[in-house]
C-alpha cells in the first residue's frame, strides 16, 4: 500500500500523469475559485530535513522540496524566482555523503547514494543544499566526504534560526 502512495505522490508531484487542467480532474473546480500563487513574486523557503526518511528511494525532505520547485512551476514561478534552502542534519545529513563514505555508514560495500543526483539536480536548480558540520565532526566525515556543491554549515539549528529571521518560510517535519 505504501508503495502505490509513493508512487501516486511521484506523479502528482513531477506531473508524470499528464497535463491535465483542474477542470478535468475535478469538475467542481470550474465552479470554485482555485487559490493560487503570485506568479511573479519570489520566494524564500527552508527545509528543516534531519530524518533518515525515504521517499520514491530517496530522502523524504529532499524527494518532497524537488516537488515544490515542480508544484510552483505548475503555478507559472520559475526557479530562479524561489530562494529554497536545505538543511541537512541529524541522520539525514548521511545522503550528502560520496559513495565511498556512504558505503561505510550504510555498512554496504556495494551501496550508491540515490541521493546524489536529486541533490545535483536540486544545485543546478538553484537550490541550496547545506549540512550541519556538528554532525559532520561527530560521524569523522570531512569535507572530501562530502558530495560537491554541498554547503557545509557551522550547525543545522542557528542556520534554520537565522534563515528564518531573515524571513525564510520554515517547512519541516523531514
Amino acid at each position: 500500500m505504501n508503495v502505490i502512495r509513493i508512487a501516486c505522490a511521484a506523479l502528482c508531484l513531477f506531473g508524470l500523469a499528464g497535463a491535465a487542467s483542474a477542470q478535468e480532474l475535478e469538475p467542481s473546480l470550474s465552479t470554485r475559485t482555485l487559490v493560487t500563487v503570485d506568479p511573479h513574486a519570489h520566494y524564500k523557503v527552508v527545509y528543516d530535513i534531519h530524518s533518515a526518511d525515504v521517499a520514491a528511494g530517496i530522502s523524504k525532505g529532499l524527494f518532497y522540496a524537488r516537488g515544490l520547485i515542480e508544484a510552483y512551476r505548475k503555478q507559472g514561478v520559475a526557479p530562479k524566482q524561489l530562494d529554497i534552502h536545505l538543511v541537512m542534519h541529524g541522520e539525514a545529513a548521511q545522503y550528502l555523503l560520496i559513495d565511498s563514505t556512504y558505503r561505510d555508514v550504510v555498512d554496504d560495500p556495494f551501496a550508491v547514494n540515490l541521493n546524489a543526483k536529486i541533490v545535483q539536480d536540486l544545485l543546478g536548480l538553484g537550490v541550496s543544499v547545506e549540512i550541519c558540520h556538528s554532525v559532520m565532526k561527530s560521524k569523522g566525515w570531512t569535507a572530501d566526504d562530502v558530495l560537491p556543491g554541498v554547503t557545509i554549515v557551522h550547525d543545522g539549528y542557528t542556520r534554520l534560526v537565522k534563515l528564518q529571521n531573515d524571513g525564510y518560510a520554515y517547512i519541516g517535519g523531514f
